[in-house]
Order: structure tokens, then C-alpha cells, then sequence
């Protein structure tokens, strides 16, 4: 067992290993390693932990530091210089008319080395492509020619699932792919629906390869001649992932029966004759799914809940009783709220309206003592002379007399007088 830890360079989804030496490295640290090219920068993705000899190659290189704030400067610079390269390289492409397309630009972490990834349908000569570049960065430069594959690992992007593109994300390596695996799991062999933005076939026809070939040893093939619970015949089609099949019955051929797998016996797997096979008697049992709690818990009457003949037999505090007369609904105390008192409330039937006019008073009285009285300084020059002279020291208030003035008589009492004996 050797102490190692796990890092990962920018743009990549394989795990390197590096010897940690005295120093303990957490995971998301930043470090400064040793490379074939030279130190690089690089972020640790597992922290100090022990491997298998037999997974190392030797010889493993050192960690040279921890990264420091210099050394993130430096790679910030580097990636601003790769754009600056990334639009000179293109030009100068131009210019020569070489066949390729620039895909990205990558600079080393000291800044001596630069390269240069492309895409092209064949071979390219591109040495006075090199010539020019070298004499502008002053630097050892790289052309390099990728495939399509690791052109869509590189830009990133998202594929008709929705997510992002699995060799950008966690693939270390690519899958071998071939049209055999869609055959297997019955996928359309249209190219726009099992191709991926790269133009190859999806990398995730890989995923669930296994399980469809183990399925495959179970199932029988098609047009094999079996034994179901209802009689010989024909297996006309199968679904791998449910482990079903449709059988063509002998006695009955239209429509076809869908089977599961346990309830089928083989006789003869895959085309050929029946002569000299012989059919046995007894037939497969059936295969009963377990129904869930749910199914079995369904309400199977259709009667509402609430009828009139199971009211009666619902308990005394759950039985629904109409209201008796003289009493009032909480509806009613509702209407009460944030209103009149009084001004909303309906008589009942069957009483007289005598009790009830000392409970409903005028809707404008009980608001009338409410208001603050004004002084006597503030009223009308006409009403001074009544309030002088009325008993108690307040003035007398008259429903009949409310929003009219009298006129003839210039006091209070002596006007009182002098109608009453003029009638």
C-alpha cells in the first residue's frame, strides 16, 4: 500500500496520483505538481489515502507545494493569454487557407510551452502555421489534432437528456459504442435519435448494455415455440425490461396474449420445426401480481358518504340535525360582525313586534351620544338662547324638530308658549 493523493487538471475528468510526501492535503486544495511538461497546476479531488501497488505507475511524481496567491495570478494570466492566442492562431489560419478548425488553446503553468488543439478531415500541413506562431508568443508551440469526440468534451454543451455532456462531466475515458447495443435494447436506428451533438453514437448506450445482455440469457428468443397456461404457441415479440413476452396462441392466434416470463415454458428457443416435439400435458400457472395497500383500500361504493338512510346511523356528535325554531345559526352571528348591531338581525317567526322595539333602536341614535357635544361658543347665534334657558343647563332636543329651524319667537320658552296658545 502506498500513501497517495488524487488531482485533477483543468478540463479534465481523470484522477492523477501524486505523492503527498510529510504534507496533508484536503480535498478541494489547490497544489502545485510534477509533470513530463513541468510543474502544473492542479486541485486535489481526494485527500491522503492508501492504493494498491499494482494501481500506480511508477515512477510517482511529487507534490511540489501548495498552491499560493502568486501562483493562482499566474494561472488567471495564463487563461487571459489563451484568448489573446486563441484569436491570433485563427487569423493566421486565415491567411494561409489551411483546412482545420481552432478548437481551444492551452497554455503550460510557466508559460514556455503553448498548445494549439485542432479538428480537420485529413492531414494538414501547417509547419509555416508553427513558423508564425513561434515568432509571435515566443514560445514552443504545439498543433495537436483531436477527433470529434474530444472536441465535444473540450467545449461542453447539453444533450438531448437535458444534462450536460457525460464525457465533460465524469467520463475518463471513452466507451466503445457500436449500433449492435441499440439493436439489443430495441432503440430506433434513426442516427438523429441515437447520435450525440458529437455526430457518434450516445456514450450512455453503454449504461444499461449489461443489464439488457443478462436479460437476453433469461428470455426467449422470437418466434420460439413455448407452452403457456392457456396453450402451445408462438412468441411473436419481447420486452427485455419487463420480461414479457406476446405469444401468438395455436388455438386462438388474433389477438395476441402477453405473458411474464415465469408463466411460459420453452419447447423450442428461436425458428425452426416442431417435428419430435412433444407438448406436455401440464401448463404453467399464472402469475399474480401483489396489489398494493392502495388498490386494495379503494372505496368500492358509490353512494355518497352523507346519505339521508346512513345518517341515522352515524354517531350523536357526527349527525347532522336542522336548526329548531327560536334559535339562531352562527351565520347570523356572523353578519353581526363588523356591522349596525341590531340593524341586521331578522325577527323570528311567531313573535309579536311590542318586545322588540326596545332592542332595535334607531340605526342613527346610538351613534348621536358618541359624538363630541361642540362648546357653546361654536353653535349658531339662533340656539344660543334655548340652551340659556333650558332646565339643567342643557339644550332641549326634539326628534320632530331635527334639521329645520323654528321662526317667530325670539326665546326658547316664550315661542313654546305662544304656539301652544295660538292652537
Amino acid at each position: 500500500m502506498t500513501e497517495v493523493i488524487s488531482v485533477r487538471f483543468r478540463g479534465g475528468c481523470k484522477n492523477y496520483y501524486f505523492a503527498p510526501g510529510d504534507r496533508q492535503i484536503k480535498m478541494g486544495d489547490q497544489v502545485v505538481v510534477e509533470t513530463a511538461q513541468g510543474p502544473e497546476f492542479a486541485t486535489c479531488t481526494e485527500g491522503n489515502h492508501e492504493v494498491e501497488d499494482s494501481a500506480i505507475v511508477r515512477p510517482l511524481s511529487n507534490v511540489v507545494r501548495m498552491a499560493t496567491e502568486n501562483d493562482r495570478h499566474t494561472v488567471e494570466y495564463n487563461r487571459k493569454r489563451e484568448s489573446e492566442a486563441f484569436d491570433v492562431c485563427e487569423k493566421k489560419i486565415q491567411d494561409h487557407g489551411l483546412d482545420m478548425k481552432l478548437v481551444n488553446v492551452s497554455f503550460s503553468f510557466e508559460g514556455t510551452k503553448i498548445i494549439f488543439y485542432f479538428t480537420a478531415d485529413g492531414r494538414v500541413d501547417f509547419r509555416e502555421l508553427v513558423r508564425d506562431l513561434a515568432g509571435v508568443f515566443r514560445a514552443r508551440i504545439e498543433l495537436r489534432q483531436i477527433g470529434v469526440r474530444d472536441e465535444a468534451k473540450m467545449i461542453g454543451g447539453l444533450g438531448i437528456c437535458g444534462r450536460p455532456f457525460c464525457c465533460s462531466q465524469f467520463l475518463d475515458s471513452f466507451l466503445p459504442v457500436s449500433i449492435k447495443m441499440a439493436k439489443t435494447q430495441n432503440l430506433s436506428l434513426n442516427p438523429a435519435k441515437i447520435s450525440g451533438t458529437c455526430g457518434r453514437l450516445m456514450c450512455c448506450l453503454k449504461y444499461e448494455q449489461n443489464a439488457y445482455e443478462d436479460a437476453m440469457k433469461r428470455m426467449p428468443k422470437a418466434e420460439s415455440f413455448v407452452q403457456t397456461p392457456d396453450g402451445p404457441g408462438n412468441v411473436r415479440s419481447v420486452n427485455l425490461l419487463r420480461e414479457t413476452v406476446k405469444v401468438s396462441l395455436d388455438s386462438a392466434p388474433e389477438p395476441q396474449k402477453t405473458y411474464h416470463n415465469c408463466e411460459i415454458r420453452v419447447l423450442r428457443n428461436g425458428k425452426g420445426s416442431r417435428e419430435g416435439i412433444e407438448i406436455p400435458r401440464e401448463r404453467p400457472e399464472r402469475y399474480v401480481e401483489e396489489r398494493e395497500e392502495e388498490d386494495i383500500l379503494q372505496l368500492v361504493s358509490s353512494e355518497p358518504l352523507m346519505s339521508m338512510g346512513k345518517l341515522e346511523d352515524l354517531p350523536s356528535r357526527e349527525r347532522i340535525t336542522p336548526p329548531q325554531d327560536g334559535e339562531r345559526r352562527s351565520s347570523s352571528r356572523r353578519r353581526h360582525r363588523g356591522g349596525k348591531s341590531g340593524s341586521t338581525v331578522k325577527k323570528p317567526a311567531g313573535q309579536s313586534g311590542a318586545p322588540e322595539k326596545p332592542q332595535q333602536p334607531h340605526p342613527v341614535k346610538p351613534k348621536a351620544p358618541a359624538k363630541p357635544q361642540p362648546p357653546k361658543g361654536d353653535r349658531p347665534a339662533g340656539e344660543k338662547p334655548r340652551a340659556e334657558k333650558s332646565e339643567g343647563g342643557q339644550a332641549v332636543r326634539r326628534p320632530h324638530h331635527r334639521g329645520g329651524r323654528r321662526r317667530g319667537g325670539g326665546g326658547g320658552g316664550q315661542g313654546q308658549g305662544g304656539g301652544v296658545s295660538g292652537e
